[in-house]
């Protein structure tokens, strides 16, 4: 049974409409209102909606870093080929993924083992697993590192739409000026920016998507 399955139908209908929108209407902004302010409790609220995106084994191989100050936007605009929506929104995030080596997982797992959501013996089958799935092979690190993190970023996005802010997501920058510019760790990868603020006149609406015939198989 779905969730919208248990609840009134009207209510259910609306739920569904709002989200549907919420999709629909969602624009890759280029322009930000650059008066604009989020506070901390706002960021942290839009980094733990991120945080419930999934992650193999659970993993939570991510990490936020909120710019909001001005000399680290600008920072980063450097490292972003001087892109104005970095400094211009009211915080731009570095996404990262992190290799799966270097999480705890066994410490992660805890939790759920001791919220009786998981055995005890499941948590550590799956901490083994990742042990040798992972273990000397960095191709597979980093493409786990890279879809964790793709799937927070998502997720931030659509936490940003939901709550009427605009986002920017931006695969446009140096990797590795970013590294230097705010002291990642060798386990890091910069996966993505996000731009997030309030949206300011100029941003096109959504664009066109290919047709479903193109883009969905049913078998």
């Amino acid at each position: 049974m779905t969730f919208l399955a248990r609840i009134p139908v009207a209510e259910a209908s609306l739920i569904e409409a709002h989200w549907k929108s919420t999709i629909e209407s969602r624009v890759s902004a280029n322009h930000f209102d650059p008066s604009h302010v989020l506070s901390d409790a706002e960021i942290g609220e839009l980094v733990r909606l991120a945080t419930l995106a999934p992650s193999a084994y659970n993993l939570q191989n991510w990490r936020f870093i909120a710019v909001r100050e001005r000399p680290a936007k600008e920072r980063l605009r450097a490292a972003a080929y001087g892109q104005a929506k970095v400094s211009e929104a009211a915080v731009t995030f570095i996404v990262c993924g992190t290799l799966a080596g270097s999480v705890d997982l066994g410490a992660r797992l805890r939790l759920s083992v001791e919220a009786g959501l998981m055995p005890a013996a499941m948590a550590e089958g799956w901490v083994e697993a990742v042990r040798r799935q992972f273990t000397g092979n960095a191709q597979a690190e980093r493409d786990e590192a890279i879809r964790s993190a793709s799937l927070a970023a998502a997720m931030l996005i659509l936490a940003a739409s939901a709550s009427g802010l605009a986002s920017g997501p931006m695969t446009g920058f140096d990797a590795e000026a970013v590294r230097a510019a705010f002291g990642l760790q060798p386990d890091e990868v910069p996966v993505m920016l996000v731009a997030v603020g309030r949206a300011a006149d100029g941003n096109g609406p959504q664009k066109p998507r290919r047709p479903l015939e193109e883009v969905m198989v049913l078998s």
